[in-house]
């Protein structure tokens, strides 16, 4: 059976190759590559060495048959002796806060694409092609999966493109740049490298859990204990302020009303005692009041 690329890829990255392969993998490779023979990890060799190998093997691969056994331990050697690019390029990235084993999947998954589409006829070293592709493959995760918030992709690319703007300016200046310089640097408006700046800052995100010490005398605490809430009550003042305007235009009997009623806290039964009507009445004037309160409400 043909080996899988997820199984290639776990050749590529695990510590030791899987017994039974390795026990069929001399007589094979020894057909298609005698070069090989003698040799007990493809990731020991030396770089010198590794590239040599790497020619004869993507020559040795371009003439066998996609789906083999020959073809997928082939293959699968040449992931490993080009490990080592994944991890340069990883390097050439920088620091990041990606877990470095997450970073050589998502390499090798370029590196094998690399490999699957290399043409030796064209007469390119295998690095000269492989590295970018590796290295489009890096970005590309750190583009679709590490943003703290969705970036659509022009202020993504924006930031990369500030953020090497504004290392060649602060040599320049001996400071960091202005967003004035920025934009002449770039040949951008001042509004875009303000909105490329800003679009930086969704990349990642601070826990609002994560401890803070900010001026706090009892020592470091959440900033989720110390953001504030929103105040209901600060909807029930915009409502009697809506409400007082409309309320100055009912009847004055209809204003002693709503003041008893909601005022004092009176049942309809003990308003109608004191004005000399009927509970029904009250409920009625009321009803009347509510709906009028309610239209002039909707109406602002």
């Amino acid at each position: 059976m043909a080996t899988t690329s997820d199984e290639l890829l776990h050749r590529a990255t695990a510590q030791a190759p899987d017994e039974a392969m390795a026990a069929d993998t001399p007589g094979i490779l020894h057909a298609v590559a005698p070069e090989l023979d003698g040799m007990e990890d493809a990731r020991s060799v030396a770089p010198g060495d590794a590239r040599e190998l790497t020619r004869v093997l993507l020559a040795r691969l371009a003439t066998l048959e996609e789906g083999t056994r020959e073809y997928s331990y082939v293959r699968a050697t040449l992931i490993e002796l080009n490990l080592s690019l994944v991890r340069f390029v990883i390097r050439r990235v920088g620091n990041r806060q990606e877990p470095e084993e997450d970073l050589i999947q998502v390499g090798s998954l370029g590196l094998i694409k690399a490999i699957d589409r290399f043409d030796p006829d064209r007469g390119v070293e295998f690095t000269t092609f492989a590295v970018p592709t590796i290295l489009g493959e890096v970005r590309r995760h750190f583009r679709d999966t590490t943003w703290a918030v969705h970036v659509p992709r022009r202020l993504q690319e924006l930031r990369i493109t500030l953020a090497k703007a504004r290392d060649v300016l602060f040599q320049h200046l001996g400071r960091a740049p202005t967003v004035g310089e920025l934009a002449e640097h770039l040949a951008l408006s001042q509004e875009e490298v303000i909105e490329g700046l800003a679009a930086a800052n969704g990349h990642t995100a601070g826990s609002l859990d994560a401890p803070s010490a900010d001026g706090q005398d009892d020592g470091p605490s959440p900033l989720a204990q110390r953001l504030g809430r929103e105040d209901p009550r600060f909807a029930a003042i915009e409502n009697l302020i809506a409400l007082k305007p409309l309320i100055a235009e009912l009847p004055e009997r209809d204003r002693l009303i709503l003041s008893m009623r909601f005022g004092e806290d009176l049942t309809q039964s003990q308003i109608g005692d004191r004005l000399g009507l009927s509970q029904m009445h009250v409920s009625r004037l009321l009803g009347r009041m509510l709906t009028t309160l309610r239209e002039g409400l909707s109406a602002t």
